[in-house]
């Protein structure tokens, strides 16, 4: 859970029989489904939500479901190791900072030792 109640679960399995790429991102109105796997229509966003509303006075909770349309924006497919070469040799020539140094490398390693550490704990709540 983080703030203003965004909660995020990731799964990841390298046993797994299944090779799944995918990612939900939900909302109040929309959702938005990206798979790596698919070859046409890699991003999907869908016009779905819920509306909670309880009556005053009462401990009844009324769901209210809505879906609507489905939306595939046309998304320009390039392989990810293609691109990363070339974001490498544009840091190299124009001499930038890349964003994904050895600085945020290091903070990925500190975010799965914590994630290691909150697993061998019982799922305690580790300080990022």
């Amino acid at each position: 859970y983080f703030e203003n109640n965004l909660i995020a679960h990731v799964n990841i399995n390298w046993l797994s029989p299944v090779k799944i790429r995918s990612t939900v991102i939900g909302g109040q109105k929309k959702m938005l489904l990206w798979d790596d796997l698919q070859a046409d229509e890699k991003i999907k966003i869908y016009d779905r939500g819920v509306k909670l509303a309880s009556k005053e006075g009462s401990y009844n909770l009324r769901v209210e479901y809505r879906s609507g349309d489905m939306w595939a924006p046309f998304v320009d497919h390039e392989e990810a190791l293609t691109l990363e070469l070339k974001y490498f040799l544009e840091c190299i020539q124009k001499k930038k900072i890349p964003f994904n140094d050895g600085r945020s490398g290091l903070r990925i390693v500190h975010w799965l030792e914590q994630a290691n550490l909150s697993l061998k704990n019982n799922g305690k709540m580790m300080r990022l």
